[in-house]
């Protein structure tokens, strides 16, 4: 429903403090410029800080932050970009490849707030980017998943074996047989 109000809930606390990358493809600059500020906003306003890059589409957002994740420092990571529908498939084919490439690497245990827009026109684009403040909640969503990554990085699993807890067949004190 359309204005209906939703909820957010609070922003975390960070006790260290947090890096994010913002990934923007700039095809509609405008959009993307309104995008960034939302979510620099939100990050500066939790205590982090950021980088930004630009790449060329959507497409190239999430392989921009596998990259990233794997040979730099960052927390967690921002996605930003529009694609508005055309008069081809290929909206459908940058939708839900960008889409799914993130969740794959969200799944994989990278912390990423998908703020690409999926719209219909322009116009949706500029309320969503504007006044909807997308950028600032895929900020928000990458901190939040920055903070569960924080709150359970040092929570033993419970499970296999810890070290010095097993013995091997002819250890000292052990079976001489398995």
């Amino acid at each position: 429903m359309a204005g209906a109000a939703h909820y957010t809930p609070p922003m975390p606390v960070f006790d260290r403090p947090v890096k994010l990358l913002i990934v923007v493809a700039p095809y509609y600059r405008d959009i993307a410029d309104d995008l960034v500020a939302g979510a620099k906003a939100k990050i500066e306003g939790a205590g982090g800080t950021w980088d930004l890059v630009e790449v060329p589409g959507a497409l190239e957002i999430p392989t921009a932050i596998r990259i990233a994740q794997r040979l730099s420092n960052f927390d967690g990571f921002v996605a930003l970009g529009c694609v508005i529908r055309g008069e081809t498939t290929h909206y459908d084919t940058v939708c839900n490849d960008s889409s799914r490439a993130l969740t794959l690497l969200g799944l994989d245990g990278v912390c990423i707030g998908n703020g690409i827009l999926t719209v219909e026109d322009f116009a949706q684009a500029a309320v969503r980017a504007g006044e909807q403040n997308k950028g600032g909640g895929a900020a928000a969503a990458a901190l939040h998943l920055v903070a569960l990554t924080r709150k359970w990085s040092g929570v033993p699993k419970g499970v296999g074996f810890l070290p010095g807890s097993y013995r091997v067949a002819g250890d000292q004190g052990g079976a001489d047989k398995a």
